[in-house]
């Protein structure tokens, strides 16, 4: 997976730097301009580690676990430090929200409407944003992890699973860590203790065998969605230097 950035969480000028160097072309532009003023702030109010490396071009889907709104700020700048612009998944609400509906149409992120027949067309959208070549990002979970020791959630989604299946595109398994520290679920606001931000990414999740099936049913998708949040865990588990629950 690669050595830890710096082994020790990285400086301030060292994670600045890293801003300058990130790819800025295909961003859009509220969402460029939202990544230059977030990220100083996310530097200054945490420390980071990053390990790991993505695909450095084509198609690929990346599985993460949630455990914080901080978590698409983190995981973006991740992204970018590996050379790739991340596309999120997110509720059609934020689209009406004033400046963030700009920040995400801008960044060609894809809306998707809870409980209605709209729903399949965020699975469309995310299918031929990743046959474009793009880097698209999950929140399995589709939500944060409802458990108090911050393990992923035992409820999660087989969206990532289809899309990962359909396409043939390698699943990136990623994790956060400590992000709930920085910005508890409910608060409004960071705290100020500057607490170290982990985020890792693996190896990509092997679902050859499952996409060879004449065809994908929900057993499938299952036996999928079981494969990445497995190595999601397993992830999480190496970098908290503990043993996960027994499901």
């Amino acid at each position: 997976m690669g050595s830890v950035e710096g082994e020790r969480p990285m400086g301030l000028l060292r994670s600045l730097a890293l801003m300058f160097r990130a790819p800025r072309r295909g961003r859009g532009f509220w969402y460029s301009v939202a990544i230059d003023l977030i990220w100083p702030l996310l530097a200054l109010s945490s420390r980071w580690r990053f390990r790991g490396e993505l695909p450095a071009t084509g198609p690929v889907v990346l599985a993460s676990n949630h455990l914080s709104n901080a978590d698409p700020v983190s995981v973006t700048a991740f992204t970018l430090t590996r050379g790739r612009i991340p596309r999120y998944l997110a509720k059609s609400e934020l689209w009406r929200v004033p400046v963030v509906g700009r920040v995400l149409a801008g960044g060609k992120h894809i809306p998707v409407t809870r409980g209605s027949a709209q729903a399949a067309d965020a699975y469309q959208h995310a299918v031929a944003a990743v046959r474009a070549g793009e880097c698209v990002l999950f929140f399995p979970e589709a939500g944060f992890s409802d458990r108090e020791d911050h393990w992923p959630s035992d409820r999660v989604k087989n969206g990532v699973a289809r899309v990962a299946l359909e396409t043939g595109a390698p699943v990136v398994p990623v994790v956060n860590w400590g992000t709930h520290r920085l910005l508890p679920a409910g608060a409004a606001f960071p705290r100020l203790t500057r607490p170290r931000i982990d985020i890792v990414a693996g190896d990509p999740v092997d679902l050859s065998d499952l996409a060879q099936r004449a065809v994908v049913d929900r057993a499938t998708l299952d036996e999928a969605t079981k494969r990445i949040m497995h190595a999601i865990t397993a992830l999480l588990a190496d970098l908290r230097g503990e043993q996960p629950p027994t499901r």
